[in-house]
């Protein structure tokens, strides 16, 4: 099976890569000479291009599409998310059906579904929230609704919603809570003992796997490990194989959200670009079960 995979240089991207070029023959979207030379070391052979401008010819005899690039960052524009999570999938659906291409694997999240509520005993036909102030979901959403309205009778196309995807090669998660302890930001949020779904990373890629030929066209499906964690348990043991031990601060709850909040303000009237020290993204993620 010929396959091409966007976000090949990633967390997601470069894990499922150098899974299915041991049997399948990879083609992987690559935007710079840098992350062709990540993308080659992975198995797959590098295609200059980038989300939003993939020609036809890019994807000349694939079958698969595995759309694993997203703007996930912590902080950003609404032009920034819009479009390379929105826009950019849809260039590549339309572009994927010129092609030819069979079936379409999107890696959404649930995130699609959050908007600071809980997400606790819900299945795949949870509804989208009306509104949302996180940018990262929303677009997300708009994105995966794009992926589902683009599956027909010729073209399937099916979302994975991974939850805190964790494990070797990460670059998000622990990075992200190493640096905070380093300089002395990091505080658990009412206590940070709330119930969390997880996904560690050759499940995800094994459910990647099982989507090139299984699964319903059209549908989403939710992928994690199967169990409750206890997110204080969980990050701190997870943070420890990286020799950093996490201190015990804690803020309540109120306090933390009603901060991001205005911080948020703030920074979108004055433009300021560098991250702020808190999104409302992370103080709800952090201070709720999911």
């Amino acid at each position: 099976m010929q396959i091409f995979i966007t976000g090949a240089s990633g967390f997601v991207g470069k894990a499922t890569t150098k899974s299915l070029a041991k049997n399948h023959k990879v083609m992987a979207m690559a935007r710079s000479e840098q992350s062709a030379q990540v993308v080659s070391e992975a198995g797959a052979h590098p295609v200059k291009c980038a989300l939003g401008s993939v020609k036809a010819q890019d994807l000349q005899d694939c079958e698969v599409v595995i759309h694993c690039a997203a703007f996930v960052e912590e902080w950003g524009s609404e032009e920034q998310f819009w479009q390379a999570n929105v826009v950019g999938t849809q260039q590549l659906l339309d572009v994927a059906k010129q092609a030819g291409v069979k079936r379409f694997i999107h890696i959404s999240t649930e995130a699609v579904l959050f908007h600071g509520q809980h997400l606790r005993n819900i299945d795949e036909n949870y509804p989208y929230p009306q509104k949302t102030p996180i940018l990262y979901s929303r677009t997300k959403a708009a994105a995966e609704k794009a992926v589902v309205m683009a599956n027909d009778a010729h073209f399937t196309t099916i979302c994975l919603r991974p939850r805190l995807i964790w494990g070797p090669g990460d670059k998000t998660i622990v990075p992200a809570i190493r640096d905070m302890v380093a300089t002395g930001k990091f505080k658990w949020i009412g206590g940070g003992h709330y119930q969390t779904s997880t996904v560690y990373i050759d499940n995800l890629v094994h459910a990647i796997t099982l989507a090139l030929t299984k699964g319903t066209g059209g549908e989403k499906y939710f992928i994690t490990d199967n169990e409750d964690q206890d997110m204080r348990q969980f990050l701190t043991q997870m943070l420890q194989t990286q020799g950093v031990n996490l201190p015990k601060k804690s803020v309540p709850r109120f306090v933390a959200r009603s901060a991001a909040r205005i911080i948020e303000f703030l920074w979108r009237i004055l433009a300021i670009k560098k991250q702020p020290p808190i999104t409302r993204h992370a103080a709800y993620v952090m201070s709720i079960a999911l």
